[in-house]
């Protein structure tokens, strides 16, 4: 009798590390977001969460991934998968891009830099954004450190919105340049900031305001505001010394962004960002087939259909709807990124079946960097890699290159 209890009880190791513990018990990005709300004050986790108005793009986003199916083939003789594709003409072990993100030290102290070297493991790009809270100076070192040390792969973007300071605009494109980030994301979807009514409701500023309301919530996440006490303050780390607000006093952000950025950009722009950068640029914000066209003709070297996460206009086009036009509309002289709404390994096997060279993903890992901190990065990046690769397999699709309409419906 006690042989056969031991053979049936098996305790499982007690694992001492809780963000390790917590990430047992998660099966999905669903779960990642649900720990993200239990750990993160609420303000916080409606800034990440949270979309324009009603929220009805945001909620299309993932929606429209939801409205493709697969069809998958039997019997094809696999003799392996290859999960490997190529994003602005270089290797990376799968079609993902990691979007920038604003303000991402809300989520974990570390904010970017965990980012950067949870992308550099895996060897995938990721876009720095302009508002980030680590410089671009530090997010090249800690990538580098995990280069240096004999693994992963630096790709590094770095997302410009285009104030009305050129000269700092330059300035920041210079730096980048020197610290060897590959490419430059226009971001051209943000002439004002969108309503964004979870953060009008909270009085959402950054830095957060302090009051009862706050003072209770951080009571209520002692972890969260634990770590955010004992680190130094956030800030817009780029904008330092430049003598623009770099978020040492609280700014409200729509009034911040109505006040910095230029309205007036126009396609003619794209002239004066190649005189001041070398490399590829992508500009991201694009809704339409007739703008993918343009942006084409005009000489960017990729496409990202993006409508901020649902976080600009709320009403506009699920980006997902939007590949298969714009990829017949533009044929294949540029590539074409998909940011919003994935959430699974099998969503980027539907973008690439329905036209897309990758898919942009910011939530996702913000969840994650919420939820359990940079392991919870390394977590998802594997749920996006096996997602993919057990996708393909049970599709009877050997490598990326074989995918094409006839595989979704």
């Amino acid at each position: 009798m006690i042989d056969t209890l031991r053979s049936v009880l098996r305790f499982r190791r007690f694992e001492s590390d809780a963000d390790r513990r917590r990430l047992a018990t998660a099966a999905n990005v669903a779960d990642l977001r649900g720990m993200a709300k239990k750990r993160l004050p609420g303000g916080v986790f409606d800034y990440i969460d949270g979309g324009a108005e009603d929220e009805y793009t945001l909620a299309a986003n993932q929606q429209a991934y939801r409205n493709v199916g697969l069809r998958p083939r039997v019997l094809c003789g696999l003799s392996d998968v290859d999960t490997s594709a190529t994003i602005l003409g270089r290797f990376a072990p799968m079609p993902l891009v990691l979007a920038p993100t604003g303000f991402t030290r809300i989520a974990d102290p570390q904010g970017e830099l965990a980012v950067a070297r949870a992308a550099a493991r895996a060897g995938v790009p990721y876009g720095l954004s302009t508002l980030s809270t680590r410089s671009i100076e530090e997010v090249a070192d800690a990538s580098d450190s995990v280069t240096w040390g004999g693994g992963g792969t630096r790709r590094l973007w770095f997302q410009v919105y285009t104030w009305r300071d050129k000269g700092l605009v330059k300035e920041m494109v210079e730096r980048a340049a020197s610290s060897r980030y590959e490419a430059l994301i226009l971001t051209v979807d943000l002439a004002v900031l969108g309503r964004r009514e979870r953060d009008v409701r909270r009085g959402f500023s950054l830095p957060p305001k302090i009051g009862l309301d706050t003072i209770i919530d951080g009571i209520r996440h002692p972890a969260w505001t634990w770590k955010f006490a004992r680190s130094e303050p956030i800030r817009f780390a780029n904008l330092a010394g430049s003598g623009a607000n770099d978020g040492t006093t609280a700014v409200d952000l729509a009034e911040f962004t109505n006040s910095q950025f230029r309205i007036d950009l126009s396609w003619s722009d794209l002239e004066w960002f190649r005189s001041i950068w070398d490399g590829p640029i992508v500009v991201k914000g694009i809704q339409t087939v007739e703008d993918a066209v343009i942006a084409r003709d005009v000489g960017f070297d990729a496409v990202c259909l993006s409508n901020h996460g649902g976080r600009q206009l709320d009403g506009a086009p699920a980006t997902l709807d939007l590949v298969e036009p714009c990829r017949q509309a533009v044929g294949t002289d540029i590539e074409i990124i998909v940011d919003g709404g994935s959430r699974r390994g099998s969503d980027m096997l539907k973008a690439r079946a329905l036209g897309a060279d990758s898919v942009m993903a910011g939530r996702t890992y913000l969840f994650a960097l919420g939820a359990a901190g940079e392991l919870g990065i390394d977590f998802v990046l594997d749920l996006y890699r096996t997602g993919l690769h057990r996708t393909m397999a049970l599709c009877g699709v050997s490598s990326l290159s074989e995918v094409d309409r006839s595989l979704v419906t």
